[in-house]
């Protein structure tokens, strides 16, 4: 896993942070300095953080678990979609649905009536129905997969949540805290890093650090997946190996067994009768 280096982060202008009057006490740890009025945030704890939520994140993805990406800011949808795209994780960038967690059941009714939409559409009776009819239906069809159609592959609920922006996304994470479900953010000056379980101190509001962050993070998902992928091909061959050694020990014992029966099927050879002869006279 590459590990980013500091002239990265500084070139993608995440260690800007908000005004000194909108800072959250609790991010204390991560500033380094304030600067006209501004904070700066400490590289140096961004670095080590984001090795650390790399690290979760890639034995997440071998294990085979789903990591959710939310983040529904203007500067940062367009980004967290191809990311998320590119490993084939859940995201939401429209509207955070809620109870999307905690009513989780409700959301997959919703998905389950855009699939059955797609079927009526490639019917027959579909084609029988008045223009306005279908002009509803189509409607329809085009707000549920606008809302629902990235999570529609979501089957149960993810393992883990990746926020940008946590005071935008305080549903989401409130949802995620409530059930438990680990979080990662890239949090503010102006948030409260004690509500993610890995939080990663750096700027969220400008789309290149969004971009680097996320980028680094679906790298480490990506590297999980392919590990999980090598060590179950590892695992067939090993069974394949251990299959092969079993026929040939099998095979071995019977090739055993069928000289053992042949011995015990031979003739036994008749004595001579002069020397059963000679021997009674040695008696």
């Amino acid at each position: 896993m590459t590990q980013v280096t500091f002239e990265e982060l500084l070139d993608a202008g995440c260690h800007f942070g908000h005004l000194k009057r909108k800072w959250n006490p609790n991010m204390a740890p991560y500033i380094f300095m304030e600067r006209n009025g501004i904070h700066i945030i400490d590289l140096y704890k961004t670095q080590a953080k984001m090795d650390e939520a790399a690290n979760a994140l890639c034995q997440l993805a071998k294990s085979g678990k789903r990591i959710l990406f939310v983040a529904t800011k203007k500067q940062a949808k367009d980004v967290v979609a191809e990311l998320a795209q590119k490993v084939n994780m859940p995201y939401v960038t429209e509207r955070w649905p809620g109870g999307m967690l905690t009513n989780f059941a409700t959301i997959r009714k919703a998905v389950k009536k855009m699939t059955g939409i797609d079927k009526m559409m490639q019917s027959d009776a579909y084609k029988s129905l008045s223009k306005r009819e279908k002009l509803q239906i189509e409607r329809e069809r085009e707000k549920l997969e606008k809302n629902l159609g990235s999570i529609a592959d979501l089957s149960r609920l993810p393992s883990a949540l990746f926020v940008v922006d946590i005071m935008k996304e305080h549903i989401a994470v409130a949802e995620a805290r409530k059930l438990n479900i680990p979080t990662f953010a890239i949090v503010d000056t102006n948030t409260n890093p004690n509500l993610i379980d890995f939080p990663i101190p750096a700027n969220d509001d400008a789309s290149k650090s969004i971009a680097l962050i996320v980028g680094k993070m679906v790298d480490a998902i990506e590297e999980g997946i392919t590990e999980r992928k090598n060590n179950k091909d590892l695992i067939q061959e090993e069974e394949e190996e251990e299959v092969d050694e079993m026929n040939e020990s099998n095979e071995e014992e019977e090739s055993r067994d069928d000289r053992r029966q042949r011995n015990n099927r031979r003739p036994r050879r008749p004595v001579a009768k002069n020397q059963f002869n000679q021997e009674r006279t040695q008696q």
